[in-house]
């Protein structure tokens, strides 16, 4: 199972690096097809409206199918349309690109968090839900570097990288991976109504999702404004920021490779209230950094435990009384777009009219407060 688990890792880094190299691109994108710099962002969020449209449509459909057939598909897809990404001509067809690229990979990736549990023991799905999630980290630490990188030779050469890669993984993955048939085949397949109506119905399900839309609502709040923190209160150049983003990946990586082996030792109750108290606590004290250093060494501990809680909160997703696992996965990452777009909004006022970090902070205390309560009360925690 460690080429199927390998091979997870790489398509879920190529989607990963996929969305992060495409930020040092925008002020060469805004030159190149003559737009204001705050409507390049749109390049961003249409992924990202692309992947929370889909998600929500892919989940159902890809319950009553081989998984691996349904990754396959997206991957394939994605592929594509990031290399028909390098042509766009002008910004209209970048956006409908990016709007496509989002849109499958948001049905490749829910395959993935939804096949794990069924491809190892389940004594080792916190552990390979570990190092799959590692590869988001991993994607957002070599993302910015590697895109700048590939810029400065051209910028269609990163779109033509990752999508010369992302069709070489599928290939590979297409002998190699195991087939994930759909379960209880003999039952008469429902449709997204009825699918959809069991989620809605259960309360664990919904509570699942509602902390975990929660959660990374207040986790994009604080990584979308890192930069604009560190400029602002310390005057750091964008350089600096740069480098700062890459120790505070760094440690996300850490957690979120290593994580697993100690909620094994504790438990994931015990992993999940400590992993909550002490991010709350390393909040408190960001207001309070005198600079530059002492924000980005907290902050690498607060992304650190943020990888250490993430497996706990994927196996969660999978492990609800709910047989519609893709569909789970998918609502999942909706949730986790849907919370990063909604952050862009809330941050910047916050970051604007409230100084030293105070605003963003008191809202990641406040939802994550709100998330824990949901994990606990609901009972989800019982499950796994």
């Amino acid at each position: 199972m460690k080429k199927t688990i390998s091979l997870y890792f790489l398509i879920m880094f190529l989607i990963g690096t996929d969305t992060f190299l495409v930020s040092p691109l925008l002020p060469l994108l805004s030159h190149l097809y003559h737009v204001p710099t705050t409507q390049s962002g749109w390049i961003v969020s249409a992924y990202a409206i692309g992947y929370v449209l889909f998600a929500i449509i892919a989940g159902p459909i890809s319950d009553q199918r081989d998984k691996k057939k349904v990754l396959l598909f997206g991957f394939t897809g994605f592929g594509l349309a990031t290399f028909l990404c390098a042509f766009a001509f002008n910004f209209s067809f970048m956006l409908i690109f990016r709007f496509l690229a989002g849109a499958f990979a948001a049905i490749a990736a829910p395959q993935i968090w939804a096949s794990v549990p069924r491809v190892v023991k389940k004594k080792e799905v916190m552990k390979s839900m570990g190092y799959v999630g590692a590869a988001i980290s991993v994607s957002q630490l070599a993302g910015v570097p590697i895109g700048s990188f590939l810029a400065s030779i051209s910028w269609r050469t990163p779109f033509l990288v990752v999508s010369f890669l992302s069709l070489l993984v599928a290939v590979v993955a297409n002998f190699l991976l195991p087939n994930v048939l759909p379960q209880n085949q003999s039952k008469q397949k429902r449709n997204m109504i009825k699918i959809y109506h069991s989620i809605i119905n259960d309360r664990v399900s919904v509570a699942v999702i509602i902390a975990y839309f929660i959660f990374q609502t207040g986790n994009f709040t604080v990584l979308n404004f890192i930069g604009t923190w560190l400029e602002k209160d310390f005057s750091v150049s964008i350089t600096g920021v740069g480098f700062a983003m890459i120790f505070i990946g760094f440690g996300n990586l850490v957690g979120t490779t290593f994580g697993s082996q100690l909620i094994k030792q504790i438990g994931a109750k015990t992993s999940l209230f400590l992993g909550f108290g002490i991010l709350i606590l390393l909040y408190l004290s960001i207001p309070f950094s005198k600079s530059s250093l002492w924000g980005t060494a907290i902050l690498t501990l607060i992304m650190m435990l943020n990888g250490f809680v993430f497996p706990i909160f994927m196996t969660l997703m999978q492990s609800t009384p709910i047989k519609d696992k893709s569909t789970m996965s998918s609502l999942g990452n909706a949730a986790m777009y849907a919370g990063s777009t909604i952050s862009g909004m809330i941050g910047g006022i916050l970051i604007t009219n409230f100084p030293n970090f105070q605003g963003i902070s008191g809202l990641c205390i406040l939802l994550y407060l709100i998330s824990a309560t949901l994990y606990f009360k609901s009972g989800s925690l019982n499950l796994i």
